[in-house]
């Protein structure tokens, strides 16, 4: 499982839906010395952007080439001087005018095309009161009725928020392109994650369009990200982008949104993108790479034409509001031997007001930055030596020991069974698994007495072997094996971020061997046993569907049974606890659907930390088994590989279970999913303000003369003994001093005691949430406040009150 708590997920740092893939980008420095599109030597890199401190959650499986692809070697240098829009460099405008005469031509075509009738239905999703709107049917005509005509006649209230549309609840489509067959047409607003993302992206484009103009550069790619968006590039040698071009930048985008750009969409040859962006080694890389052979689509807006594949709002008078947030260094395609790019990092929004909250957000979000917290409170750190690798110090390892304590305690009353697995395997293991082939460049291997050895980067392999070690019976399902162990990922150094992003992880993981008719009662039970813990922190979770993807391995039939039963056990879910689940259409893994769950910390950020997943593929390829005690018919010796594509896994001939004997369904499963990732959440959620029972420090006891400090000591000891983090502080400050340093460590609770509460053997307590408690208050007898703090800790409340 991943770090992230996905299963299989190998991550790229942002999600460009600019690539026709997935790429693992290595976010380097802030501002470098050099902004050279040149070669940049090893010895340019430097410390990582500070970038946000919780990741966006990724889709569940990077692609990963079999072989790394050699730099890029096109010797093109960008012309190192600033020119207005109507005096580009002539690359710039041979670039426009072939898009242009493609364009004329593709809608010389496009008005040949039949029009046939098409039957639409609009949903136009829920009203203000969160009710469904009744669906419209509308008669359209196929090339040339659009999505966006068909809000000229909904309510403006609700046409005026819509970004894009997406089809059949699958496909994301842009407004102004014409459909091509009867289809459900939904919209999406800037406040749904897609919509954001597609708002973003257009804005990433007007800001690529700012820089050509400026600098005259070679762009890269443009992606959206989590708080807005980027855009790498490559600007003349010796040049770097300062803080000082972020205002005429501002103002050119700023012009581009009163011209109202149109995005315009064109689909175009391989031939001919390589024509169009022959100037452009960054690219002509992408187009020689990652492009499919019939080619892909480009996007103009303005006098930015970009390799791109969408969708986009329809024209930039959408945009209101624009601004820089930074700029850093980087390396193309991550790679520290690759040429050293420029990054610049915005953000936009379609009312100033949103704006304007997103600066809030931004704010509150630094105050409480995991990062900042943990050295503050004295966590955790990273060092140099070990990149990557937590240092946790004792207060953080408190907090960590407590997150898996709480975990543990749940295991064996819901059945599960604590395992520990090697945690260096020959790679013949990964082969097998399938993993090798597509990861192994994402995994720390070494050789062992001529025989090459791999650190684990998830535990299911090493589960299968445990099955398959000795005969299983039916009557040993569900075997339930749980590990925490340590997993070791090797990550791009710029994909590197506090506890979010790191390469020695251990994570709540586990692995549920059963049979078909037992898949509805475990995922079942795996709701009970996320909503137990999910509870215990106030977080609220969304549950998503992810369907058979377009390659898969395995037959339809086992497909459609296994999301029948996930179907059936998210909808008894739902239920019973309230709320709703969503599908999200063909974005399953490809060895069986998912169910992605996301919830959302104090700042209403969605983070996937929880993941549940169905793998026939695994127990196939280890030829796992157990004797179901009754006799079968004789199978055939080989599988059928129907439907799987020749790259999914290692094995797509294996042996057919015999008579009395069966394959088991293994279930991927994580809670709180990676240990640091969810320690980062919480910090930031909670803002360095631990619940009682999760806290390093609980207990702070000040004396109000050093004539009791033996009572503060004895009531430390006491404390001690009932294993609640106490401390004291008997140092030479004044008790004010020593009040407001307790305050600033962020004690639950300082005990205040003086010669009346040694006499009484009672305490006085302040409260860190209760400012009532901060003046002297009644004397609470020290064996009931002991009572309180042991009953609190075991209740795992939140609130902190005795």
């Amino acid at each position: 499982m991943d770090a992230q708590g996905k299963v299989s997920s190998w991550t790229a740092v942002e999600d460009s839906t600019d690539l026709p893939i997935r790429q693992k980008v290595d976010i380097e420095s802030t501002q470098s010395s050099s902004g050279s599109s040149a070669k940049s030597p090893k010895s340019s890199r430097s410390s990582h952007v500070k970038s946000s401190s919780i990741s966006a959650p990724e889709k569940d499986l990077k692609v990963s080439s079999a072989k790394k692809e050699p730099a890029v070697k096109h010797p093109q240098t960008p012309v190192p001087t600033s020119q207005t829009a109507e005096a580009l460099p002539d690359f710039i405008k041979r670039r426009n005018q072939l898009f242009e005469e493609l364009k004329q031509k593709n809608d010389a075509e496009m008005r040949e095309k039949p029009r046939p009738d098409i039957d639409v239905v609009i949903d136009l999703g829920l009203d203000q009161q969160g009710m469904p709107r009744a669906p419209m049917s509308s008669a359209a005509k196929a090339w040339e009725s659009t999505p966006g005509s068909f809000l000229r006649h909904v309510d403006k209230t609700v046409s005026a928020d819509v970004v894009v549309a997406k089809i059949n609840g699958k496909e994301l489509w842009d407004l102004d392109r014409p459909l091509e067959y009867s289809c459900r047409v939904s919209y999406l607003p800037f406040t749904s994650a897609e919509g954001r993302n597609v708002f973003w992206h257009s804005s990433a484009h007007v800001l690529g369009e700012a820089a050509e103009c400026q600098y005259n550069c070679l762009l890269s790619h443009g992606p959206p990200v989590e708080q807005g968006f980027f855009y790498d590039m490559a600007i003349a040698e010796g040049q770097v982008v300062k803080e000082t071009d972020w205002a005429p930048l501002e103002s050119k985008a700023s012009k581009f949104f009163k011209e109202k750009q149109p995005f315009d969409r064109l689909h175009v040859s391989i031939a001919d993108l390589k024509q169009m962006f022959g100037y452009s080694k960054y690219k002509m890389y992408y187009i020689e790479n990652l492009l499919p052979p019939e080619g892909s689509t480009v996007y103009r807006c303005g006098t930015l034409v970009d390799l791109c594949l969408g969708p986009h709002i329809q024209n930039t008078g959408k945009i209101k509001t624009f601004q820089i947030m930074k700029n850093s260094s980087c390396y193309f395609r991550g790679d520290k031997d690759d040429d050293s790019l420029q990054r610049i990092y915005g953000v936009a929004f379609p009312d100033k007001k949103s704006m304007a909250e997103h600066k809030k957000f931004l704010e509150e979000a630094a105050k409480r930055d995991h990062r900042k917290i943990g050295t503050d409170q004295e966590l955790f750190f990273f060092d140099e030596l070990s990149p990557g690798s937590a240092f946790l110090l004792p207060h953080g390892t408190i907090i960590f020991n407590a997150l898996q304590k709480m975990i543990r305690s749940e295991y064996h009353q819901r059945g599960y069974q604590e395992v520990q697995t090697p945690n260096m395997y020959d790679v013949e293991l990964w082969k097998k698994s399938g993993h090798w082939k597509h990861y192994h460049d994402d995994m720390f291997s070494l050789e062992v007495e001529k025989r090459k050895f791999a650190l684990k980067p998830m535990n299911c392999p090493g589960h299968c072997v445990m099955f398959g070690h000795r005969e299983r019976s039916y009557r040993e399902l569900p075997l339930r094996l749980a590990d925490f162990g340590v997993l070791h990922r090797n990550e791009a150094s710029g994909a590197l971020n506090g506890l979010t992003r790191v390469r020695r992880f251990q994570q709540d993981d586990a692995h549920i061997f059963c049979t078909q008719d037992q898949i509805i009662e475990e995922i079942e039970g795996l709701f009970n046993f996320l909503k137990y813990v999910y509870d215990i922190f106030d977080f609220k979770f969304k549950l998503k569907l992810s369907t058979r993807p377009e390659k898969y391995m395995g037959e339809i039939e086992t497909w459609d049974m296994a999301e029948a039963k996930l179907t059936e056990a998210l909808n008894n879910f739902t239920r019973r606890e309230g709320g709703q689940w969503e599908i999200n259409e063909g974005d399953g893994a490809f060895y069986g659907p998912k169910i992605d769950i996301t919830t959302s910390d104090a700042l209403k950020r969605e983070h996937q930390c929880a993941t549940i997943q169905l793998d026939f593929q695994m127990p196939q390829n280890f030829e796992l088994e157990f004797m179901t005690g009754e006799a079968t018919v004789k199978a055939d010796t080989d599988t059928s590989t129907e439907g799987q594509p020749e790259d999914a896994g290692s094995a797509t001939r294996t042996k057919i279970p015999g008579p009395g004997r069966a394959r088991p369904v293994m279930i991927h499963r994580a809670i709180v999913g990676s240990f640091e990732r969810f320690f980062a959440v919480i910090t930031e959620h909670f803002a360095g303000k631990w619940p009682f029972w999760l806290s390093p420090r609980q207990v702070l006891v000040i004396p109000v003369m050093p004539a009791v400090n033996d009572y503060v000591e004895e009531v430390q000891k006491l404390l001690r003994a009932q294993r609640i983090h106490a401390d004291i502080d008997i140092s030479g400050n004044t008790m004010p001093k020593k009040i407001l340093r307790g305050q600033h460590q962020q004690y639950n609770f300082i005990f205040v005691v003086g010669a009346q509460e040694r006499d009484s053997r009672s305490v006085n307590i302040r409260n860190r949430d209760d400012r009532q408690t901060q003046a002297k208050g009644e004397l609470v007898p020290l064996a009931e406040a002991l009572q309180k703090l042991k009953a609190l800790r075991k209740e795992r409340r939140l609130v902190n009150a005795l």
